[in-house]
């Protein structure tokens, strides 16, 4: 994580100048509208498919250099693609990402484990984090995700992912809610069942937005503040009150911050920090646009046109323009992907962390040194909020 800081001064001054003077940390590239799920908060499955072939996402990862630490490879649903592993190893080769990230809805569980193995073995040195996603429990997650049997076989896949971590030092296993209107009122139930019976290495939620890219703007699908803060601050409360340290200490300081930054977005309709999608953060869609964000999914330029190379498509007069309209507060939202970037280069919120880390570090040591055998003294948590 730390390979990130020199980046961060650079997308400051080009959020602050409004001029690109380094490529995104952040990318997420979908990469396929196909989906075998029938989701209520999603309808990116009816998308016209129009998808890069692995030569062209080797070009445009060879453009891009080591520029972004953090890769997403989401869809529709990317393990549809068997080419998915090779895909990842392009990136692997040109990028060497720190982070590679995958959500997948675990249908495929006689497929899924074995295509999440090549990509393990394809980024050997990278961090590899796939989520799970669950929005209900048995039959309630098989409505929403409009499959039946959904939830039986994405039990499955979780079993065969979970095997992998005795092999694969560089796993992590995770599970993803998004909390939307259809769950909202079962999401203490879901974070119950999740944290005693599945026992993930994060256990992650996101709001359930209104995209472009999903084709669900106007369908409100979106919780109201007043159901969606106390299902959020239960799962808040349990990130505060854990005694993990080092970078599982600082992920959960920053996820607890997104929380609150997507409460108060709820509540005040506007940016509550600046937003750089644009900036440090942008995605590639499955034809070759690159959007500032998936909410918005307006298009800087296509790879296909500028030869794949993506700093040429990163510079091109429409994509100052749509940065100058993010940077004068023309949307907002709580875009996960966005957000953990917009915090990172936002000082005040990495000084709350560092502060937070600090001090939970100092605690840490001092109940170790105070504590007999056997006893456990209390963890103590702090309240913080986002400025």
């Amino acid at each position: 994580m730390l390979e990130v800081l020199p980046k961060i001064a650079k997308l400051q001054a080009s959020y602050v100048l409004g001029k690109p003077l380094a490529l995104p940390m952040s990318l997420t590239i979908s990469v396929s509208y196909r989906c075998n799920s029938r989701c209520k908060t999603c309808n990116v499955w009816q998308r016209p498919n129009d998808d890069f072939t692995l030569e062209e996402y080797n070009q445009t990862f060879a453009s891009l250099g080591r520029a972004a630490y953090w890769f997403t490879f989401s869809g529709g649903e990317p393990t549809l693609r068997r080419d998915l592993p090779a895909i990842v190893a392009a990136a692997y080769r040109h990028c060497q990402p720190g982070i590679i990230n995958i959500p997948t809805n675990g249908i495929q569980d006689k497929i899924i484990p074995a295509r999440i193995e090549q990509v393990l073995q394809a980024a050997p040195t990278s961090e590899v984090i796939v989520n799970l996603s669950l929005d209900g429990i048995g039959e309630k997650h098989d409505q929403i995700r409009g499959v039946k049997g959904n939830f039986e076989r994405a039990m499955r896949t979780y079993a065969g992912l979970k095997a992998l971590k005795s092999r694969y030092k560089n796993f992590t296993l995770g599970v993803h809610t998004v909390i939307s209107n259809f769950n909202i009122d079962d999401f203490e139930h879901i974070y119950q069942y999740v944290k005693q019976e599945l026992r993930p290495d994060s256990f992650i939620s996101e709001i359930a937005e209104e995209r472009v890219e999903l084709d669900t703007v106007g369908t409100g699908i979106t919780p109201a503040l007043g159901s969606y803060q106390p299902a959020i601050e239960h799962l808040q409360q349990g990130l505060r009150q854990s005694n993990q340290a080092g970078v599982s200490r600082i992920t959960q300081a920053f996820r607890d911050r997104y929380y609150d930054l997507v409460k108060r977005t709820l509540a005040e309709q506007r940016q509550v920090i600046p937003c750089l999608a644009g900036v440090a953060s942008a995605q590639i869609a499955p034809n070759g646009d690159v959007w500032t964000c998936c909410i918005r999914a307006e298009s800087m330029g296509n790879l296909r046109d500028f030869d794949y190379d993506f700093g040429a498509t990163w510079r091109t007069a429409k994509a100052d323009a749509l940065r100058r309209s993010i940077k004068a507060g023309e949307c907002h939202c709580p875009l996960a992907n966005a957000a953990y970037t917009n915090m990172l280069c936002h000082p005040p919120t990495l000084a709350s962390v560092a502060l937070e880390v600090g001090q939970n570090t100092l605690a840490s040591a001092t109940r170790k040194r105070l504590t007999p055998p056997g006893r456990m003294l209390p963890v103590v948590s702090i309240d913080k909020k986002l400025s």
